[in-house]
């Protein structure tokens, strides 16, 4: 029996078009506040799984947008959905939360950018909490 078997997330976007799969463990899991990842994603928060470019294998019509001059987006170009997200200058790739196929492998490390957090929004999960950016990234 393997000690240790693979960690695998794999997802993709509403229409099928898009999909992905991990080949390690993440770098990490945030749920980001900011009022960049709110309007992209249409929610008052994103959650994302953070892992190195070369972890990821991803497939199909993804369509890329730079929505800062650090991270490029990408959303499902069938069906619209948000998938990823790509910080080229570290060699990252970020995928949504809510596009794994089973979302309740997702178990986030820490809140980041609160200092933009919806008022309504209560955090009370116990994670530590960033007013902008973890120090891990």
């Amino acid at each position: 029996m393997d000690e240790n078997p693979p960690f695998v997330l794999m997802g993709g976007c509403f229409c099928g078009g898009v999909r992905y799969r991990s080949k390690t463990r993440p770098l990490n899991a945030l749920v980001c506040h900011c009022r960049t990842c709110q309007k992209t994603v249409g929610s008052a928060f994103n959650a994302s799984i953070l892992f190195k470019d070369d972890a990821i294998e991803l497939e199909g019509g993804i369509v890329y947008y730079s929505s800062s001059p650090i991270l490029e987006r990408g959303h499902c170009g069938r069906c619209g959905s948000s998938v990823v997200a790509r910080v080229r200058s570290r060699g990252w790739t970020m995928v949504t939360a809510g596009t794994l196929d089973d979302p309740a492998q997702f178990h986030a490390d820490a809140h980041v950018w609160t200092c933009e957090k919806q008022p309504w929004l209560a955090i009370s999960d116990g994670l530590p909490t960033f007013e902008q950016m973890s120090p891990k990234g």
